[in-house]
């Protein structure tokens, strides 16, 4: 059966309130929660950046059944691999074996912060796999020393190791993504309901049928269509730009240049809004019949996300499982 999660977006809601959201959505029936790792919103209408290993920190002591994922952190420039893995470690103790760490090659918008520009897209990959190969030999607990094309670790150990590691979801693209990153990684993380990325996933991941795919899709509930509407195309009318855009754009103020014509048509041709249950989890059908395993819902904005979660998502859940 599909699992369907709760997105706890960062770039559109405060700390404390992710973790309020975090729980509700846990009382709310959600299989699993994950949250983004930025350190700028898209757009300065969302408003709000905050850390979200700390949160997620939070959310791990205020729930007791939902699993937790990044989706995704990039663990190449903003982060090095080896803070990554400490870090990942320790959020698997504390939610007691409830996280997958999910990395990607990240977004110009997050990495360029820390003024060590912003990589092509061959050398981020293949930054992304040297990064991944030295979380996984953290993991076991070893001391690491590492000299690498792009990273180096010098006496490395992590010294709180949970009992079986930390899963790792890894987000790709297309076939040649698949085909380097599979071996490498646990599960699929993907934004687009492609059913070949899943077979070919489960056919070159070392967890084989095991693999889960987790893909993501935002919605924007409402009682009022139109006015739903409006919030996803302020909110969220960067999202029809595609990764190959939004991973290279630099700041905000490039999202808003890159969006501003975009239409409020336009977004709800590409987002399920309004107070219809039954068309929203329809939205959802294509990543069901893709395969994939686990699905996590947007609700588009924070005004509204209490109500949401109150009200509709047990409803909508009751649909999504009855496809």
């Amino acid at each position: 059966m599909t699992r369907f999660g709760y997105t706890l977006m960062t770039e559109q809601s405060g700390p404390k309130e992710l973790v309020r959201y975090a729980v509700a959505a846990e009382e709310a029936g959600f299989d699993f929660e994950v949250s983004s790792d930025h350190y700028s919103p898209w757009l300065t209408e969302q408003g709000h950046a905050p850390y979200a290993w700390t949160v997620l920190g939070a959310v791990a002591q205020a729930t007791e059944r939902v699993e937790l994922a990044t989706y995704v952190t990039c663990p190449t420039v903003r982060y090095h691999p080896a803070v990554v893995a400490q870090k990942a470690a320790t959020l698997q103790i504390l939610s007691e074996g409830r996280f997958i760490l999910g990395l990607g090659s990240g977004e110009n918008l997050n990495e360029h912060v820390v003024g060590e520009g912003w990589p092509a897209v061959a050398a981020r990959q293949d930054m992304l796999e040297e990064a991944v190969t030295i979380i996984r030999e953290l993991h076991t607990g070893e001391l690491v020393t590492w000299e690498g094309d792009y990273f180096r670790v010098d006496s490395a150990r992590i010294w709180d190791v949970p009992d079986g590691g930390v899963p790792i979801g890894l987000a790709v693209s297309g076939e040649k993504s698949v085909a380097r990153f599979a071996p490498l990684g646990d599960h699929l993380i993907a934004v687009e309901p492609d059913g070949a990325l899943v077979k070919g996933w489960a056919s070159a991941s070392p967890s084989g049928a095991a693999a889960r795919s987790i893909g993501q899709i935002p919605i924007c509930w409402g009682p009022d269509k139109e006015a739903a509407i409006a919030k996803a195309h302020e909110q969220f009318r960067w999202f029809g730009g595609g990764w190959s855009v939004n991973a290279d754009l630099p700041t905000p103020a490039g999202f808003e240049a890159a969006s501003q014509f975009v239409r409020p048509d336009d977004v709800a041709g590409s987002i399920a809004c309004g107070p219809d249950l039954d068309e929203i989890a329809e939205s959802v059908r294509p990543y069901l019949e893709a395969g994939f395993t686990d699905v996590a819902l947007v609700q588009v904005g924070d005004e509204g996300q209490d109500r949401f979660l109150a009200e509709a998502a047990g409803p909508l859940l009751e649909r999504l499982r009855a496809l």
